[in-house]
């Protein structure tokens, strides 16, 4: 029998994170041709996943260039693309979430006729501009996806309101709770060399804040309601990983850079990054993946954002929206400084987002729809969900 051919293609730090047990789950299978195609999107992020999880693309089109538009990114995917489509003729290719890479690699496989699994599919913040554009990107992936693996029944939902077929929608879980096994260990040793002065018996709160949307006045906010609970709460350690780019950078250091209890790191490497959160008393963040990752480890997550796409763990009680308005970031986070109970109520909340088998189920899933397998995988059910149930 001739092995299905699949190539998994992705260009950012997230979702490498995300496709890398993926990509070592479909490695395994026999029945299955395995192959990688990075865009490089991102470089020096991308490059430390793949280093982690020992992954060596089978094709590598290195498109990132300094000060790149959405513009470049789209062109040079989509041509980069056309010949990798051209060489291989993959029976499916699988994209992740919601980057410009995910939306151009299906694209570039329409144009191909080449079937597309999207990783992570259905999730909806039902406002174009937030995220920007992460919104759109994974709205126009629907569109052009044939299989779509979704996190979540919430994700399912939307995709069915969209016109989706039922058939063609499994719940798997999502992947970084599968990646979270492979990075976080009890005797971890930090590879950032400040990581390792760190008195973990103190309140560590993690925060991360870089997104478009948040460029400007919102990252100003933030980072003044950081500086102000870093004032009142001298007991509190907070560390900062900050993304390179100009925009974010130097305000945060501008603002931040002299603050006795504050660290300022440049990103960290994905496994220092898990084991952090591990470790840290709740987290700050405007990001998509971490609140999906964080409520897995029983931490807060106060989410700087005004809209999520991932509303499961708001539901579940572990994560909160609280916007950019400093005066509401300041009140938020003190509570959970002050308040036990409150403390308590988040930090015991369920995750809902996965159990660690969500890469078994999307190949599962692949070679049920193939007709490799006669037996279709069960969608993933919260264990919440399950015990409400019985």
């Amino acid at each position: 029998m001739v092995a299905l051919k699949v190539i998994s293609v992705f260009g950012t730090r997230p979702e490498a994170i995300k496709m890398a047990p993926l990509v070592k789950t479909l490695d395994i299978e026999k029945s299955i041709d395995s192959k990688v195609c990075v865009t490089a999107q991102h470089r020096d992020m991308l490059d430390q996943v793949l280093r982690l999880f020992n992954i060596n693309p089978d094709y590598d089109l290195n498109i990132m260039k300094e000060k790149q538009t959405l513009s470049d990114i789209t062109t040079s995917v989509l041509s980069g693309l056309q010949s990798v489509f051209s060489q291989e003729r993959p029976d499916i290719i699988l994209v992740h979430g919601d980057t410009t890479t995910t939306f151009v690699a299906a694209l570039a496989a329409f144009y191909n006729k080449i079937k597309v699994g999207h990783i992570e599919a259905g999730l909806r913040s039902f406002d174009k501009w937030f995220p920007y554009p992460e919104e759109i990107n994974r709205k126009l992936t629907g569109v052009l996806a044939d299989l779509h693996f979704s996190p979540t029944t919430t994700a399912k939902t939307n995709l069915l309101k969209e016109g989706v077929k039922e058939e063609n929608i499994f719940v798997t879980g999502n992947t970084v709770i599968d990646a979270m096994a492979y990075t976080i260990k009890k005797d971890y040793i930090f590879k950032e060399e400040k990581l390792k002065s760190v008195d973990y018996n103190r309140r560590i709160i993690v925060v991360t804040a870089h997104r478009r949307e948040n460029w400007g006045e919102p990252l100003r906010n933030i980072c003044n309601a950081i500086k102000k609970i870093a004032q009142n709460y001298p007991d509190v350690y907070i560390i900062y990983p900050v993304h390179k780019n100009p925009l974010v950078k130097d305000l945060v250091y501008e603002i931040l850079g002299e603050i006795e209890n504050v660290l300022l790191l440049d990103p960290l490497d994905t496994d220092d990054m898990h084991n952090l959160l591990s470790k840290s008393y709740m987290v700050l963040t405007d990001s998509g993946g971490l609140q999906e990752e964080v409520p897995s480890l029983g931490k807060p997550v106060l989410v700087l954002r005004d809209v999520t796409e991932r509303p499961e763990a708001v539901l579940a009680g572990t994560v909160k929206i609280i916007g950019t308005k400093e005066t509401n970031i300041y009140k938020e986070g003190s509570l959970l400084l002050n308040n036990q109970n409150e403390y308590l109520k988040m930090s015991n909340a369920v995750n809902p987002y996965g159990d660690g088998r969500a890469s078994i189920r999307i190949v599962e899933a692949i070679k049920y729809i193939f007709g490799i397998s006669n037996e279709k995988p069960k969608d993933y059910v919260p264990d919440i969900v399950a015990e409400a149930n019985k």
